[in-house]
């Protein structure tokens, strides 16, 4: 590369990824296919439009590949012809923001869950774009378990009568009923959205319950537990395709991304392989596994514990705010994200902390691991060990499961 001084910012962000442990929970390693293709000649044209139908020649083998990812997302969910595919959003907030245009009126009312108990921004939010053209309710969890409260919902939903059912969640531990919102959702006329972005991976293997019995729209983004490109996918039935097809293109976005829809089309292949059942298998028996001696350490895990690939930290008991434990554990080289647990109201100065396990499971690392990051954290948290300190054994640990690009 001719230009050294960005050549030197990628090393350099190789190098942190390569050192540090990363427990974002939204993030994930790609395979190096999947960084060839994003780096591939496909980026060179426009292909605004749909297969068959582009604003600019020369698109014949784009067609091919769309086609290719569409039909490869739909086996690899298990799904019937009926239900439509959708692989254009450049990522999942565009994805579920034009899953909205196409079903509401500005102005009509959207329910989703509320940030504290574990929604993410494009569920409502006041801050953004869809708390702001959407009347918008928001539901929640029970105070005292952390777990998802469908009674409430369900009187909510009487109350408001929302357009659109949003479930899902960005920071929930458990494992959500689909069936039980779905049937809620019926009752009133609301169309079910349902955002399975960070469980994507635990559906395709059957390790959470999958929503397509029980929704009208499913979106999920293609990276986090599914470990493709960052991209989206909106999958629908098939009365909607049309619609929610023109609010992606020409009503939210321009052309597609093509080597981003061809590293898709390359995930669903991926993941269709049986080693990837395992993989999700063990993403959550690290989660769990870290949750247990977390909790033997003393600290105070929201919902005590977990279903699925990520945890959340109760910090209030050890008198710790979220961004303090997160600098901490940065020093330290653990990634793990500040966030809002139930209870809170300011998620920029949030009580909790998430972590998640689908990146140090692609690294290779196992039950045995996890019990050595919770020391770490421990070390670095309840002990107060310095931060410096505990990087060396936190480098040390990373140099054993090496990155590959």
């Amino acid at each position: 590369m001719k230009d050294k001084k960005l050549e030197k910012l990628i090393r350099e962000e190789q190098k942190r990824q390569e050192l540090t442990i990363n427990l974002i929970p939204s993030e994930n390693y790609a395979p190096p296919e999947i960084l060839a293709v994003l780096g591939s000649a496909l980026v060179n044209k426009y292909s605004e439009g749909y297969p068959g139908r582009r604003y600019y020649p020369g698109n014949e083998i784009y067609d091919q590949i769309e086609e290719l990812a569409k039909e490869r997302v739909g086996k690899l969910f298990g799904l019937s012809d009926d239900w439509q595919v959708n692989v254009q959003p450049y990522s999942g907030s565009p994805a579920n923001l034009a899953v909205y245009f196409s079903l509401m009126d500005f102005g009509e009312t959207l329910m989703g869950m509320r940030l504290d108990a574990g929604g993410h921004l494009t569920h409502g939010h006041r801050v953004n774009f869809s708390g702001r053209v959407y009347k918008t309710v928001q539901y929640g969890v029970d105070l005292a378990t952390g777990l998802l409260d469908y009674d409430d919902l369900e009187r909510l939903v009487g109350l408001h009568q929302p357009r659109v059912i949003v479930s899902g969640a960005t920071a929930y531990p458990r494992k959500i009923d689909f069936g039980r919102i779905g049937k809620i959702a019926r009752r009133v006329g609301a169309y079910h959205v349902a955002d399975i972005a960070h469980i994507a991976g635990l559906v395709v293997t059957g390790l959470h319950p999958a929503p397509f019995a029980h929704a009208d729209v499913v979106t999920t983004t293609t990276h986090k537990t599914l470990r493709g490109p960052r991209g989206a996918v909106i999958i629908c039935r098939p009365e909607l395709a049309d619609r929610i097809n023109r609010s992606v293109f020409p009503g939210m976005q321009g052309g597609p991304h093509n080597n981003q829809t061809a590293a898709i089309a390359l995930m669903a292949f991926l993941d269709s392989q049986n080693t990837f059942r395992r993989y999700q298998e063990q993403i959550v028996k690290n989660a769990q596994a870290l949750a247990k001696e977390l909790i033997a350490g003393g600290f105070d895990l929201v919902t005590n514990g977990t279903d699925n690939h990520l945890l959340l930290v109760d910090l209030k008991l050890i008198g710790l705010e979220g961004k303090v434990a997160e600098r901490l554990l940065e020093e330290a080289g653990i990634i793990a994200n500040r966030n809002s647990i139930p209870g809170d109201t300011s998620p920029f100065n949030p009580s909790g902390l998430r972590l998640g396990t689908p990146a140090v499971t692609t690294r290779g690392m196992r039950e045995k691991e996890m019990t050595a990051i919770a020391g770490l954290i421990a070390g670095v948290l309840m002990s107060k060990q310095p931060p410096a300190m505990v990087r060396k054994k936190t480098e040390a640990l990373c140099r054993r499961f090496p990155l590959s690009y």
